[in-house]
């Protein structure tokens, strides 16, 4: 298969899915307890380069939704739709709150810190998974 032989609507539809569950997870969800457990006050936040951030995280975003459009064009082919959603969310738990939570035991951060992230992670895989699951 071609690695580019994906559900491009699917792709930037679901990158904008989890991109929107940040917004409302590290905005009126979880804000001020991610503020306080990164140390950063709404002034500094509000001092970083907005432009820069958000592209980034949204380019990020487009790079997991592909790799899980080829995941399931090419690994995980004819999954009904709930069985989409709990893959996508399996990563998230198997992959990659497992990866953050070495990270973060590493730099020692708190666990404060560590559950919004991973909280954030498993919602931003899962809604990413509906879409995927809804576009097929």
């Amino acid at each position: 298969m071609n690695i580019f032989d994906v559900n491009w609507i699917a792709v930037v539809v679901a990158a904008l899915a989890g991109f929107l569950v940040g917004g409302i997870w590290y905005g009126p969800v979880m804000g001020k307890t991610w503020m306080g457990a990164v140390g950063l006050t709404e002034e500094q936040i509000k001092e970083g380069s907005m432009g820069k951030i958000y592209g980034g995280a949204f380019a990020f975003s487009l790079v997991a939704s592909w790799t899980l459009a080829h995941t399931f064009a090419t690994y995980a082919i004819d999954l009904d739709f709930a069985t989409k959603v709990l893959t996508a969310f399996g990563i998230a738990l198997g992959f990659i709150v497992p990866a953050i939570g070495t990270n973060y035991l590493f730099s020692q951060k708190n666990k404060t810190l560590f559950f919004v992230d991973a909280g954030y992670w498993l919602l931003f895989y899962t809604a990413m998974g509906v879409v995927h699951a809804w576009f097929g």
